[in-house]
């Protein structure tokens, strides 16, 4: 005979791992420490500057 299962805890068994398998993916996605967001910040900065230095600035055009 077949054991009597309970579907709403067996329902809500299945949404807290899904749930669970959502956070983690999301921890490795977003996780970063202090160090590191500073560093990739200081990085952005360090590359905007660099673009911004090697711009040309355009001659106005005399419109007559």
């Amino acid at each position: 005979m077949a054991e009597i299962v309970n579907l709403n805890r067996f329902r809500k068994q299945a949404a807290r791992a899904e749930a669970k398998a959502a956070a983690d993916a999301n921890a490795a996605k977003f996780g970063r420490t202090k160090a590191q967001k500073k560093l990739e910040e200081a990085e952005a900065a360090k590359a905007r500057a660099t673009l911004d230095a090697h711009r040309r600035e355009d001659e106005p055009e005399d419109k007559a």
